[in-house]
């Protein structure tokens, strides 16, 4: 599970991709897919997320590794490219490279209710 801390030795990789609505669900299927197959099994892999747009043109995949070079040796895998490869298929995409500021989240302590601006109602 991904773990958003500051201060953390973790290399954190935000790659936005840009899909056509009817490309989406397979590029989240693919993703979903590598990351069980290939991914999770490399060095150095910590973890990924995968979130879609409710627009349907965007994919964005949280990923974390253990060092820069844990990530550059997975982007010379034989397995791993052939999944990247399948991606830029689908969808355009741009990968960034980045370092946590910081994480705020409200409290859920029992003697702190949660205020009302912070929960939203769930969509049906």
């Amino acid at each position: 599970m991904a773990t958003i801390e500051k201060g953390r030795e973790i290399m954190t990789l935000v790659n936005i991709f840009t899909v056509s609505a009817d490309n989406q669900s397979a590029l989240c299927e693919l993703l979903v897919r590598a990351t069980e197959e290939t991914t999770r099994a490399l060095p150095g892999f910590v973890s990924a997320s995968i979130h879609r747009s409710q627009d349907g043109t965007k994919v964005i995949n949280y990923g974390q590794w253990r060092s820069p070079a844990d990530f550059a040796a997975m982007k010379g895998n034989p397995a791993a490219g052939t999944h990247m490869r399948a991606a830029a298929a689908l969808a355009t995409f741009e990968p960034i490279v980045c370092e946590v500021v910081d994480s705020i989240e409200v409290g859920f302590a029992q003697d702190r209710p949660v205020p009302p601006h912070a929960v939203r109602p769930r969509r049906a």
